[in-house]
């Protein structure tokens, strides 16, 4: 398949100085405040100054201390040699035909992660990570084939909008380096979806705690409305990640029977299909604005009956809910395949006319591995002939 793809290669390891550093990149405002005392900033000070750094980070991009105007230069120094605002480090940068972008990052203990931009017309989408690899092995899944390694802080979740905005001039005043297929609208990030490599209910207070910077309205400004969570059926966090979160929720369902849903996501043997949707229907502030969407991966043979679609329907009664239908990603080594297109649609109209908003997700960035359900941290590099040609494995 003929791809553009742009390749950038980290030159060097992360700085050991940058290593030893307390990134203040993540840490809530009262978190801030205490790293600044700690510094020697004066408390009659420290609400003004919190105020200024959070703007200069997450309103102007700032990437160092040194173009903080309305801070001393004495103190610019100060915060220069005691914290960083540094972004994970990119070791692969690819864009898709379709120009859905991939960001291989590697973190600051060299553990890496993927983050994926997928660019519309009127909006633009990031997918970011919560984990480096997964603990929950779904069967369709290339995440689930890579160990669990650790759980990201609040600052490397975070990190990954910073390094996206950065990336597609998403800045106020910034001009991105290829503007090629990115939204016409004044902001390029309109929604943030934690639907990358782990399973974010598995690191909710970190996760809880990126989101809200996100969608701090003095500084990213990302809408509550406009992040969603994608779970595997963490049933005890659920209501708790409604209550303290309240972003928007997506349940990777896949499966209308326990036996089929054991398989293809494992969690369901210790959270049952009941329970999982007993925790959706209790999802506080579900109405039918505060929809939950239910990701359904198309599997030939497997999941895509019209008898699975009519099950589904019923599964799903008096829930407020949108249906995602995703066609299944291929990955090296997978052990299923897409549904036939017609099948799709059939099961898609089924679903549409028990009154489900059923859209099917069109895959995009299947080229460069960057769909849903492709991420691995640990990918194939192409041959540098590869790259030069634009022809992808």
């Amino acid at each position: 398949m003929t791809t553009t793809t742009l390749i950038k290669e980290v030159a060097t390891p992360v700085a050991p100085e940058q290593v030893q550093k307390e990134s203040l990149v993540g840490l809530a405002r009262d978190a801030l405040a205490d790293q600044l005392s700690k510094a020697g900033v004066p408390e009659r000070q420290l609400r003004m100054r919190v105020g200024q750094l959070w703007g200069w980070m997450y309103v102007r991009g700032a990437t160092s201390f040194d173009i903080m105007s309305d801070i001393a230069k004495d103190l610019r120094e100060q915060l220069e040699a005691q914290f960083t605002l540094s972004r994970p480090l990119i070791v692969t940068e690819q864009v898709s035909v379709d120009g859905t972008r991939k960001w291989l990052l590697r973190l600051a203990d060299g553990k890496d992660v993927e983050t994926v931009y997928i660019p519309e017309e009127d909006r633009g989408t990031l997918c970011i990570s919560s984990q480096v690899g997964c603990t929950l092995n779904c069967s369709f899944c290339h995440t689930g084939t890579q160990a669990l390694v650790r759980n990201l802080t609040a600052g490397e979740i975070v990190g990954q909008i910073l390094l996206a905005r950065d990336r597609i001039g998403d800045w106020p005043g910034a001009t991105p380096e290829d503007p090629t297929g990115l939204p016409s609208g004044e902001r390029k990030i309109t929604n943030v979806v934690l639907m990358g490599m782990g399973e974010p209910l598995y690191n909710f207070d970190n996760v809880r705690d990126a989101c809200a910077i996100a969608a701090d309205g003095e500084g990213l400004s990302i809408s509550k409305r406009r992040i969603t969570l994608s779970t595997s059926g963490i049933v005890p966090e659920i209501p708790r990640w409604g209550e303290e979160a309240g972003t928007m929720l997506a349940i990777s369902l896949h499966a209308v029977r326990d036996g089929l849903r054991d398989e293809l996501v494992p969690i369901n043997k210790k959270w049952p299909i009941a329970d999982l949707l007993a925790a959706c229907r209790a999802y506080p502030g579900l109405s039918n604005a505060k929809r939950i969407t239910f990701e359904y991966v198309m599997l030939k043979g497997v999941n895509d009956s019209i008898a699975d679609a009519k099950a589904l329907v019923r599964l799903l009664a008096k829930i407020p809910a949108k249906i995602n239908l995703i066609p299944f990603n291929p990955w090296p080594g997978a052990p299923y395949e897409c549904s036939d297109w017609d099948q799709i649609e059939r099961f898609a109209e089924v679903v549409n006319r028990a009154g489900y908003a059923s859209p099917v997700r069109s895959p995009r960035g299947r080229d460069i591995m960057a769909a849903c359900g492709q991420l691995k941290s640990a990918s194939l590099k192409q041959r540098a002939s590869q790259r030069q040609s634009g022809v992808t494995a």
